[in-house]
């Protein structure tokens, strides 16, 4: 990776963008002590483990990625990781603090967008990055060929346990909702793969295009702390009693001590339209209260407009818009 310097009209030092794997976790944890107070204030996210899980990286040199670096201090840094023939970026911050965040971000994007272009063997790229607003780093995506999806934000208050639980609703007679269970497992990557079959999240995450794909994308999930750590209690599974098979699901995860995230939720289209995603958000959001959780997340793509209505109707409220990019080779 080369380096390069972004020179500063008005002032006469200079900031270099070099290989992240030329430091070690002393350099770089002055500067995840930012972001984590950033992930706490934008989306209630304690994201200390996620922090020290790049910082165990970093010090075994396995991280490909990019350091800002200012009079040998590091004020930014970016991440990506290689997956077979697809790259994605894990995550960009440079401190707030400075006037040239904007300017320094747009660059280290650019370094990253032009390493995973390049890399050979490559021919898909993607990028969430939840705490930037929407349309701040767009211009870089775009003009390099990548598609841009707007992404919401949601967050659900939890008065706590002795709040008003959600109202029943009426469910139909074949279908039970039950605790997710080690057991359905295999049966949920099926689900995945069939309920995002030609939907607009599987243009975002190629994961949900394959039965293989979505094995991945539940290990992650599941079994890696990798987006908060998963809750098993506040996890439920949508069943068809006549042939007791699987036909919905709703995953969640514990990103702060009170604070819950779904990370999945979705149904096999012929169930759809019946009320059980909405019972399963309800189960989910009933057992976080009852355990005096005070919020409940989730994030969802502007463009699937039936759901964004369905979230809103039960009472999420809109926090932050951000941008998922898609590169196709």
């Amino acid at each position: 990776m080369a380096a390069t310097v972004f020179r500063r009209s008005h002032q006469f030092t200079s900031v270099e963008v070099l290989d992240l794997r030329h430091f070690s976790s002393a350099d770089l944890r002055p500067l995840l002590a930012h972001e984590v107070e950033c992930w706490g204030t934008l989306l209630a996210w304690d994201y200390r483990s996620s922090a020290e899980m790049i910082l165990r990286y970093v010090d075994a040199k396995i991280l490909p990625g990019y350091a800002a670096v200012e009079r040998g201090n590091i004020v930014g840094y970016s991440f990506f990781v290689y997956e077979g023939s697809k790259g994605v970026m894990g995550d960009l911050f440079v401190s707030p603090r400075r006037v040239d965040a904007r300017q320094i971000e747009s660059q280290m994007a650019e370094h990253v967008i032009e390493t995973l272009q390049q890399s050979p063997g490559i021919h898909r790229v993607e990028a969430q990055l939840l705490t930037h607003q929407s349309g701040h780093l767009a211009a870089g995506f775009t003009t390099a060929g990548f598609q841009r999806y707007r992404r919401l934000f949601l967050s659900l208050a939890l008065s706590g346990h002795d709040g008003p639980q959600f109202p029943p609703l009426p469910m139909p007679s074949d279908i039970q909702v039950r605790r997710w269970m080690e057991q359905d497992y295999q049966p949920a990557a099926a689900v995945i793969t069939a309920a995002y079959r030609g939907h607009i999240d599987s243009e975002i995450n190629d994961q949900y295009r394959t039965h293989a794909g979505s094995v991945r994308f539940l290990n992650n999930i599941v079994r890696f702390p990798g987006c908060g750590v998963f809750d098993a209690e506040s996890s439920f599974s949508a069943i068809h009693r006549p042939t007791n098979s699987l036909v919905g699901l709703i995953l969640c995860s514990r990103v702060k001590e009170d604070v819950g995230h779904v990370t999945q939720v979705c149904l096999l289209p012929e169930y759809r339209g019946r009320k059980i995603g909405e019972n399963l958000l309800a189960c989910c959001a009933n057992s976080l209260r009852n355990r005096r959780f005070n919020l409940l997340s989730l994030t969802v793509t502007e463009m699937n407009q039936r759901a964004v209505e369905i979230y809103k109707q039960i009472g999420f409220e809109e926090k932050s818009v951000f941008d998922a990019f898609v590169w196709e080779g």
